[in-house]
């Protein structure tokens, strides 16, 4: 079962001008959804709140 998107979604600071991004949104479930910006029409992504924290962890790890 998908869990219900709670929050509204919010694109990224780090979004650019060309429309290229995507949005973000809390789920009940502690989790996230992720959805693209310019085709709202197609399904979200959904992550459990440990998922989302490992894709966290791992994009900050290469960015350091």
């Amino acid at each position: 079962m998908t869990p219900d998107v709670i929050g509204p979604y919010q694109k990224s600071s780090y979004s650019g001008q060309q429309g290229n991004c995507v949005e973000i949104a809390a789920t009940a479930n502690g989790g996230r959804a992720v959805r693209d910006s310019k085709d709202r029409t197609r399904p979200s992504l959904h992550f459990t709140a440990t998922q989302w924290q490992s894709f966290l962890t791992g994009t900050k790890e290469e960015a350091s």
